[in-house]
């Protein structure tokens, strides 16, 4: 059995922390295992001053490092589970996907405590279509400005700026220990997150079975089911970060409840269904309440607000 694994990872301080974790804990469990890490650059590390929904979600963040999997470059990938494709790859499994952290985004200012304390016309950064059509939806008097970069990248740029606010999600705040930035963390009644966000996923391929052993030590089984129901869900919607779509699931028991959104690019549409039914059902629990948004007209709210990104001219923090 083969004892040498080569784990690939994007080089960003959050990237590179998750990659470290994932390498620890096998070490912990496998000492025998000697794991090495490959920086591998995605496209959306290359793409810096480009909005991320102008340059399209087709594994933005994941392509180049699964076609080194591919290619037995690497035999193992760390990706934040909300960078990767519902579909995966021909020849790619996701082989665990670890405990969530909190799911929940983040407000950081310089002077206000909430989303509800900034001013009329406050100014706030962001890097997600989602973020943006919640806030808008929530506060539509704000200004909502893109912004790029890894965490620490965009922190400094917000305090440098005059802008007021910025959002990022909890998990790679907290990862970072930078949790003494935070001023909110937002609740889900004003803005669900992304799907997947806060896990973590580790991807290999399909026929590595040496791997494929060792990984059930990172899996977590709630979470894994949660992330199942919520990337049924943005599958059927066919969606991705280059339109408006979040999603929280939560496990209580046998049930999961199920919670999901569409919206448009000013915020004036914000569409939000729950759903509840057995864990066993995950994926037909997503597919379900992605039914019920395309019957109220999400599939036509979703290409009118592609078309809109498309001819859209952002300026970039």
């Amino acid at each position: 059995m083969k004892h040498k694994f080569i784990i690939g990872s994007r080089g960003s301080e959050l990237a590179l922390w998750q990659t470290n974790y994932v390498k620890a804990t096998l070490e912990k469990h496998f000492p025998e295992l000697k794991l090495e890490i490959k920086i591998i650059k995605t496209t959306g590390d290359k793409m810096l001053d480009v909005a991320l929904a102008k340059i399209g979600d087709k594994g933005l963040f994941t392509k180049q490092i699964e076609t080194a999997l591919l290619n037995a470059e690497i035999d193992l990938a760390v990706h934040s589970l909300k960078d990767l494709q519902t579909v995966q790859p021909a020849g790619l499994i996701i082989g665990a996907v670890s405990k969530r952290e909190l799911p929940n985004d983040v407000l950081i200012s310089k002077n206000y405590r909430s989303i509800d304390e900034l001013p009329e016309g406050a100014k706030v950064a962001t890097g997600s279509l989602r973020r943006k059509s919640q806030l808008l939806h929530y506060r539509p008097d704000l200004q909502v400005f893109e912004i790029r970069g890894n965490v620490p990248t965009r922190i400094k740029k917000f305090e440098e700026s005059n802008l007021d606010a910025l959002i990022l999600a909890f998990a790679g705040v907290h990862r970072l220990n930078l949790d003494a930035h935070i001023s909110q963390i937002i609740p889900f009644e004003t803005m669900l997150p992304a799907v997947g966000q806060g896990a973590m996923a580790v991807e290999l391929r399909e026929d590595d079975a040496d791997l494929k052993a060792f990984l059930g030590v990172l899996n977590d089984a709630e979470t894994e089911v949660c992330v199942n129901a919520e990337r049924s869900f943005l599958r059927t919607l066919e969606g991705g970060c280059q339109v408006p779509i979040g999603a929280n699931a939560v496990l209580s028991g046998d049930e999961i409840y199920l919670e999901g959104m569409v919206g448009n690019l000013n915020g004036s549409v914000n569409w939000r269904e729950k759903i509840s039914g057995a864990k066993g059902d995950a994926e037909d629990l997503g597919e379900r309440l992605a039914r019920i948004l395309i019957a109220k007209g999400a599939n036509e709210l979703l290409e009118q607000t592609r078309e809109k990104v498309e001819n859209s001219e952002e300026t970039v923090f």
